[in-house]
């Protein structure tokens, strides 16, 4: 007869549970995955997450199977000699062990129960219900070990006698090679584990769309962001690398105060999608996505932040069940008949959680060659080695330590030969496909996605495969050298002088936010806007009286998603900026608004039609001059709304804004009031807008510039060149630029007393201090208000300014 009391008290006894009956103080009963669905379906679902209902074998149905057929033995003397590196041997002992299992019919009193439990689903959800049933390790999800894919998965499973026939391969697959493999390497006794199955109404996600998300940074460990990936079609191809998903970012901490903070959207390209095979010999088959499909996002922003939501709700839940933060892994499905979201599975991370959080350790190249292949980068790391394309799991022996592997994509049968590899590139997957889950467990640079990897790389070609370089990975020709750095954050001094971080790429910011820092001191548009945007926003504005030519063809091509074209640029401007601010949040972070000159905007696609050609441009029509003017307020306008959308819709109001070459306090209070057209009125809201102090004019009339402005922040190169009459782009006197002359460090010294006299926040973000200690030295003693400084300087400079400020001794 059919358990459903609570597992506590009659458990023990149990050969099936239902999932509403277990939580996770039943691990060593039902399995990780099992007791954690147990565990939401009974602590979450009154908070709104969904999760499908179920029954669960228990392990003591598990070890009354061995036991009752005597089979305990034989494994035992099976697995006595076993040796993992032998690859031939591995096989040939899973093989066997899957075989005695298999030939073995389960007792009458496991299949009764499993009848009776599946009558009672049968009753809930309807006649012969599609099931999902998976396997559940009574040793899975531990936070420092992931046997996720460890154990088979059956999808879409109609009727009793499919179900048993599923549950029974279960059993089997505890011997599957790659987790034979893994417990092995692991430390875990192949008998001392038992394993429990779940079987779990369908959710028909073949009908929309499903993926993973993470409740943490997967790369740079970033606490503070969900990652969610989503393809068409059942989950099996995002956790197998099948398809390279869309993926989303959000913000947790201003999610959960009631803000939509989606800091990127990637669409990903999602060719295939995995679907019921009806009146087909298998239960499930892939099918190709239609094109427009394919280029369409597989979630809107509403889902994305449910999402979200749910990852927040839950990864707080097991964190307080726990008493340590907790990140956590998530599979989510939505339902294509109800519309419904739904939560499949949920473990602890095991990869970030793991990582000791006071020690920094970056990689960098000292050499690049030819770029032979790109993707998702995994982890940030270097690896190289020679390569071995493999794109048959039979061929593995062929695999030696320390090569990079090469191949189309990876499933937990390749597991074996992962761990030897120095490098691991696939055609396939997302940041959240077991190629990436693995290769970050393992520590193994990784980079996923490439799409052209097996054909362009060749087994003995010796390559550098770099994840030190931001969010694309790259495959470098040849053996090339490279540094590794370990620095200890813990004990390093607190100075008076803020020590910020200029930063441009948003695919940066979270790695570089672990760096100790006291905000962004210059946060640069013009990276977004070249690379992510790469418009000329008033061809966007504009875009139907563009003229009918190749590079029209290329804005559409770029903007598919959007009919009005001037969004796509607020929304990538808004995400570049929101990722950054985020990144640093709630420290505070200057953003500068766009400092192109006329022919760099010219160089965007469509540019060529709405710039004039200056003999001059660096002294030209740059900077605020634009931002007012009548042929350009239309381009500033796009800024404007997608600044306001960074603080007002996703609630990153730790965005000062500052405006560039700015030459008269007229100026400032005319872009001022373009500003306010847009929402982004200073004082409201907390909104505070700075100055660039990079024109004598700047300094001469700080004064005034004070009334008019919060903050100073001076931007050396500028002020150099202006004050020396140079051009700093001109080889001819590049001997004479030099921040530390005289006439500049006069200038300096006068800004910084006219902003302390009039009560106003100033600080530098040029280069000079990060390439001269004496100059930092030197605006430590004037003292100002904090240095700007690029990340690979700031521990060096951190020190010296401690020592003039007497925090330190040399």
């Amino acid at each position: 007869m059919l358990q459903t009391t609570v597992a506590q008290t009659t458990g023990k006894q149990a050969l099936v549970l239902d999932l509403d009956t277990v939580s996770l103080a039943d691990l060593g009963l039902v399995g990780g995955k099992n007791a954690s669905l147990g565990e939401m379906i009974q602590q979450l679902s009154t908070q709104g997450v969904n999760v499908p209902g179920g029954f669960a074998t228990t392990a003591t149905a598990y070890r009354y199977f061995i036991e009752s057929a005597g089979l305990e033995a034989e494994l035992r003397q099976l697995f006595a000699d076993l040796d993992i590196e032998d690859v031939n041997q591995l096989r040939q002992k899973g093989r066997q062990a899957r075989s005695l299992i298999l030939q073995t019919p389960f007792p009458d009193e496991l299949e009764n129960a499993i009848a009776a439990a599946y009558d009672k689903l049968c009753q809930r959800y309807g006649f012969d219900t599609d099931v999902a049933v998976r396997s559940s390790a009574t040793a899975e999800d531990l936070p420092d070990a992931s046997f996720a894919g460890q154990q088979e998965t059956y999808l879409n499973v109609h009727g009793l006698a499919a179900v048993l026939d599923a549950c029974h391969r279960c059993f089997a697959s505890l011997f599957t090679d790659r987790a034979i493999s893994y417990r092995q390497i692991k430390g875990f006794s192949h008998l001392d584990i038992a394993l429990s199955v779940g079987v779990q109404k369908m959710v028909r996600s073949d009908l929309a769309s499903s993926g993973v998300m993470f409740s943490i940074d997967t790369e740079s460990g970033f606490k503070d962001a969900v990652l969610i990936t989503a393809a068409y079609g059942l989950g099996e191809n995002v956790v197998q690398g099948m398809v390279n998903p869309d993926e989303y970012l959000v913000f947790k901490p201003t999610l959960q105060t009631g803000f939509r903070p989606i800091l990127e959207k990637r669409l990903g390209t999602k060719e295939l999608k995995l679907v019921y095979d009806v009146g087909g010999s298998k239960q499930t088959k892939n099918v190709p996505v239609p094109l427009d499909d394919r280029m369409q996002f597989a979630l809107n922003d509403d889902e994305v932040l449910q999402l979200a939501r749910w990852a927040c709700l839950i990864e707080n839940h097991y964190s307080q069940v726990r008493g340590t933060f907790t990140p956590m892994d998530i599979e989510w499905a939505k339902d294509g008949i109800s519309g419904e979201m739904f939560i499949v599975q949920a473990r602890p991370e095991t990869v970030q959680s793991q990582k000791h959080q006071n020690l920094l350790k970056s990689y960098a190249l000292k050499e690049r060659s030819q770029v032979l292949v790109t993707g998702r980068s995994i982890g940030e790391a270097i690896g190289q080695g020679k390569v071995r394309v493999i794109l048959d799991v039979h061929k593995l022996d062929q695999f030696k330590a320390g090569e990079v592997l090469v191949t189309y994509k990876t499933d937990p049968d390749w597991e074996p030969i992962m761990k030897k590899a120095s490098a691991i590139v696939t055609n396939q997957g997302g940041r959240t496909c077991h190629a990436a889950i693995i290769a970050r467990e393992l520590g193994i640079p990784a980079i996923v996605g490439t799409g052209n990897a097996i054909s362009v790389l060749k087994s003995g070609q010796e390559v550098t495969v770099s994840c030190a370089e931001g969010e694309e990975g790259k495959v470098y020709q040849g053996i090339l050298p490279y540094e590794v750095q370990e620095v200890t954050l813990e004990d390093l001094p607190r100075t008076r002088t803020q020590i910020t971080i200029n930063l441009g790429n948003p695919a940066e910011a979270f790695g570089v936010a672990a760096i100790p820092n006291d905000g962004v001191g210059l946060a640069r548009l013009e990276f977004i806007i070249a690379n992510h945007i790469k418009v000329h926003p008033l061809a966007l504005v504009h875009f139907d009286k563009l003229p009918e030519d190749a590079i029209k063809d290329e804005i559409a091509t770029l903007t598919y998603q959007y009919e009005h074209k001037p969004q796509y640029f607020v929304d990538k401007l808004a995400q570049g900026v929101a990722t950054i601010a985020a990144a640093f949040y709630p420290k505070p972070v200057i953003v500068r608004l766009s400092d192109f000159k006329s022919n760099e905007y010219a160089n965007l696609l469509g540019g060529r039609d709405f710039e004039p050609q200056e003999e001059n441009p660096m002294l030209g029509w740059r900077g605020a001059s634009r931002y007012y003017s009548d042929r350009y307020r239309e381009g500033f306008a796009l800024e404007c709304q997608a600044i306001a959308k960074v603080r007002e819709e996703m609630g990153l109001t730790n965005v000062i804004l500052m405006i560039p070459f700015c030459r008269t306090p007229e100026e400032g209070r005319k872009v001022l009031a373009e500003m306010a057209k847009h929402g982004l009125i200073r004082g409201e809201n907390g909104l505070q807008v700075y100055v660039m102090c990079e024109l004598p004019s700047n300094v001469l009339l700080a004064e005034e510039f004070s009334q008019v402005f919060d903050g100073f922040s001076i931007g050396s190169n500028d002020l150099t060149q202006l004050a020396l009459g140079l051009d700093r782009d001109s080889a001819m006197v590049a001997d004479l630029f030099d921040e530390r002359n005289d006439a500049v460090k006069k200038l300096v010294q006068m800004a910084i007393a006219a902003a302390k006299k009039h009560n106003r926040k100033i600080g530098i973000c040029g280069q000079a201090p990060s390439d001269y200690p004496e100059f930092a030295r030197f605006l430590v003693e004037q003292g100002i208000d904090s240095i700007s400084l690029n990340p690979d300087s700031v521990l060096k400079t951190l020190l010296q300014v401690a020592e003039v400020e007497g925090i330190v001794k040399s």
